[in-house]
């Protein structure tokens, strides 16, 4: 009996012994001292920098075009140590590393030529796009590394700017992160309908397989500090930029598709011509096709609920169901000529359609989008849109007006 049990305990401390030699951990892992996280990229037209130039007069430089310049914001061990330890007016919690080439694969491997430590993209968060790349490259060959290399996650956001991208990816204030500032802006979709709905990666490659065109957020930069302001149109047939929607228009093509989260609503009362603010608490908006022959049409239908946090109109009780009456008139005034102006954008300048219009007829008749899809946006430049506004206030706050006596 006891030389069983002692048997069985021989086994036990085997088995341990076995199990523990097959817990190798990640062999694969490097330290994270030997790391450079990078967690933005900007992609701008080719501009040669500094050292590449001397390489390439002395005959030492590689075999390439000078058609992308990426600037890769990196965060390592070492900077976040020493802005811990040193913080000032003058200490940057990253560091931006530029490479000129026409590879974007082989942009990333030279800068392992220059650094003992290697980007990893893991922790990639956002990619911005220069106005004149996006202009003169198919965004489909531009992204296809990022697409294809299982490094960079599908939910990286895709913004686009007007002058040289690599200036969103600095700053003037100490310790902040300027990749982690356009990614915080971007959050702030549900306090302004001038703010898309984020486009990741792997919503843009839906867009380039549909041939669909699309929108893509627009920031400026000057000084160190960055707007968000409007957006670049992406033509399906091209997958390149032709053109911007200004910030009211872009207003109009979110009252459009109805996929605002928050924002505001400023117009002028008719009487007075004072001003009258609608904050948006929800919005929605239907698109309707209709189908005539061969005729092609589209019914809007947008309704909003909001309240009356603002009103310089002081003639005017807002208690009254008279005074919110006006003040929903001239709000729904103001979207109708946001959508107007927004539209007209889209069908007569660009002849673009980047408000989902096409996807509805898709969806709803898919015969009659089998026959038009392959020149859609000519043809929704030429169709027919009507669309009626009806926005609700349910809440005017608690000041009852300031009428005089």
């Amino acid at each position: 009996m006891k030389q069983t049990y002692n048997h069985v305990q021989f086994l036990q401390v085997l088995l341990a012994v076995l199990l523990l030699l097959s817990l190798t951990g990640c062999w694969s892992s490097h330290e994270i001292e030997e790391l450079s996280l990078g967690i933005g990229v900007a992609f701008d037209k080719g501009k040669e920098s500094t050292i590449e130039k001397e390489l390439n007069e002395q005959g030492e430089g590689y075999s390439k075009k000078d058609l992308i310049t990426s600037a890769y914001q990196l965060i390592t061990p070492q900077v976040a140590s020493s802005t811990t330890k040193q913080a000032g007016p003058q200490q940057k919690s990253y560091v931006n590393v530029s490479e000129t080439g026409d590879s974007v694969l082989q942009m990333i491997r030279e800068v392992s030529l220059r650094s003992e430590q290697p980007i990893t993209a893991h922790h990639m968060k956002v990619i911005v796009i220069g106005e004149d790349l996006a202009r003169s490259l198919n965004l489909e060959q531009l992204l296809d590394q990022n697409l294809r290399d299982n490094d960079y996650r599908p939910s990286c956001i895709v913004l686009i700017s007007k002058g040289r991208a690599s200036k969103t990816l600095e700053t003037k204030t100490a310790g902040e992160i300027p990749a982690f500032r356009l990614v915080g802006i971007v959050d702030n979709e549900y306090k302004s309908t001038r703010i898309l709905p984020p486009m990741s990666l792997i919503k843009i490659e839906s867009k380039i397989q549909s041939g669909s065109s699309f929108l893509l957020q627009n920031v400026v930069s000057a000084n160190g500090e960055v707007k968000f302001t409007g957006a670049a149109i992406i033509k399906g047939k091209t997958n390149k930029m032709t053109g911007f929607l200004n910030e009211e228009e872009l207003d109009g093509v979110t009252w459009i598709t109805g996929k605002g989260k928050g924002g505001l609503v400023k117009s002028f009362d008719k009487d007075t011509g004072q001003l009258i603010v609608y904050e948006i608490e929800s919005m929605k908006s239907s698109i309707k096709p209709r189908v005539k022959g061969n005729n092609i049409s589209f019914d809007v239908n947008i309704e909003s609920e909001g309240r009356l946090p603002e009103t310089w109109v002081v003639s005017g009780d807002t208690f009254k169901n008279e005074f919110l009456k006006k003040a929903e008139k001239s709000s729904e005034k103001e979207v109708k000529r946001l959508v107007r102006n927004s539209l007209e954008k889209m069908q007569k300048e660009y002849r673009v359609d980047v408000a989902g219009f096409g996807n509805r007829l898709r969806i709803e008749n898919p015969k009659v989008w089998k026959k038009v899809k392959k020149d859609w946006d000519k043809t929704f430049s030429e169709t027919p849109i009507n669309y009626d506004v009806k926005l609700t206030i349910k809440d005017y706050g608690t000041s009852g007006g300031l009428k005089k006596k």
